[in-house]
């Protein structure tokens, strides 16, 4: 059984300071509303509903901690982009994401997800600016390649593929799709990488103060 079956609901939070202190180890979910960001956390775990899928984007506002084992967890990032959200919910968003991303010292990479026929959005764009100085690897899954021809979506793989490699050799891409269950067992291999427990989140660290 592979390390994301074994995920189980651990906390929600809404503020940084009630980040779990005993974590370990991190990888983060993060991605435009409607993206198939829940989608694709519950198919590379086999379940239907440890993610919410809603129909309305928008609907996690918070972050989703899913214990791992072993001081290790899935985090559930609240989507972005969504025009109908408050403005003082987009503002309050922002900071959890940004100050997350770029402080959290456990967190060991993020997997960032993107609808493959609207990937690298100014919003998508930002995620990575904001990620980058932590050194830390970023790997994108292209949901929904089912919905484009074969020829398509890798061409539209390279070309992403292309302008991640500009930015960081850490950034990576694949194609993947929750409903033909394809793109699974290469995603597996990145996030048993990442969750190794030879490596330590030390050689991350940034310099800036732990949360």
């Amino acid at each position: 059984m592979n390390l994301m079956q074994a995920a189980e609901f651990y906390i929600t939070v809404n503020h940084l300071r009630d980040l779990p202190k005993e974590s370990q180890i991190e990888i983060a979910f993060a991605g435009r509303s409607n993206a198939g960001k829940s989608s694709a956390i519950n198919t590379m775990a086999n379940r239907t509903r440890l993610a919410f899928v809603s129909k309305t984007p928008g609907r996690t506002q918070h972050i989703n901690y899913f214990a791992l084992g072993n001081e290790r967890f899935l985090v559930d990032l609240p989507g972005y982009g969504y025009a109908r959200v408050p403005g003082v919910v987009k503002d309050h968003w922002r900071g959890l994401l940004s100050d997350y991303l770029q402080h959290r010292i456990p967190l060991r990479g993020l997997v960032l997800i993107m609808d493959i026929r609207r990937p690298l959005t100014e919003l998508d764009r930002v995620m990575l600016e904001w990620f980058l100085p932590t050194g830390k690897p970023v790997h994108c899954l292209l949901t929904k390649s089912d919905k484009l021809s074969n020829g398509v979506a890798q061409s539209t793989l390279r070309a992403v593929r292309a302008e991640l490699l500009e930015l960081s050799p850490h950034f990576s891409v694949q194609l993947f799709s929750s409903s033909k269950k394809t793109g699974v067992e290469e995603a597996e291999a990145v996030l048993a990488r990442w969750l190794a427990p030879t490596e330590t989140a030390e050689i991350f660290a940034t310099g800036n103060d732990p949360i």
